[in-house]
């Protein structure tokens, strides 16, 4: 009885049921639109149907057990000696990945900061690995321009990036014909909203920030698209630290 109560007792709920009270006392058109957006926009039931659309068409959770390729780690920031949380998620990803895979394999990692990086994923591997770390670039845009000259196109790759990213990598991949799949690092974000029979009477602030969050993301790539062909800035990157690549033993 508490989980069916306690939702409507939240700030965002009392809000749409404000909305609704208003809609129906005033009948004007634009509380009817201001409601039906915030519903749509913040529907746990809409929201989870848009996260298993997304992990079904743009991404993946999981390899093949048959894949036989490289993989790519995009870079998520930090500094000479702090990892962010977001890269932390990646490389962790990815260490699962490959602790099911004894197989030699090369992992490219585009970042600033590349110790930090190497650092965190060497303590989780147990297998050998060529890992390659240079700086690609201040965006996504700018690490694939770079990439494009460095990847072998033969090789099938595995693109490791945060969920909320996998739309823009897996545009790019395609744009500049990389055999790659795009494997999701989880974030708070994209984790369903278990709501249980509330759920289509209640809004989830989670919710907005998935929309928030794939509106950025879809406009960002889209924009790029349409101005690539008179703009060069992704192109142009100035590489402030050395490459590194090692072999773990």
């Amino acid at each position: 009885m508490k989980d069916l109560i306690e939702p409507f007792l939240y700030p965002h709920n009392l809000f749409l049921w404000g909305l609704v009270f208003a809609a129906v006392r005033y009948r004007k058109k634009g509380l009817w639109l201001l409601l039906l957006w915030f519903y749509a926009f913040g529907n746990g039931y809409l929201g989870n149907q848009v996260r298993d659309w997304y992990y079904n068409n743009i991404s993946a959770t999981a390899v093949a057990p048959d894949f036989q390729g490289n993989y790519v780690v995009l870079g998520c920031g930090g500094s000479e000696n702090n990892l962010p949380d977001c890269a932390k998620s990646r490389l962790e990803q990815l260490s699962e990945v490959l602790a099911e895979r004894p197989a030699a394999t090369t992992v490219h990692i585009t970042t600033l900061y590349c110790q930090p990086y190497l650092d965190y994923l060497q303590k989780q591997l147990k297998q050998q690995v060529e890992l390659d770390c240079f700086h690609g670039g201040a965006t996504t845009y700018h690490e694939f321009y770079q990439l494009n000259n460095r990847l072998d196109k033969s090789v099938p790759y595995i693109f490791v990036s945060s969920d909320y990213h996998a739309f823009r990598v897996k545009r790019l991949a395609e744009q500049y014909q990389l055999n790659a799949t795009v494997l999701s690092a989880p974030s708070s974000t994209f984790k369903p909203v278990n709501c249980g029979t509330a759920c289509y009477l209640t809004v989830n602030l989670s919710n907005f920030d998935l929309f928030a969050k794939l509106t950025a993301e879809i406009s960002s790539y889209y924009v790029y698209a349409i101005t690539k062909g008179w703009v060069s800035w992704y192109k142009e990157t100035q590489l402030q630290n050395s490459e590194q690549k090692i072999a773990t033993p």
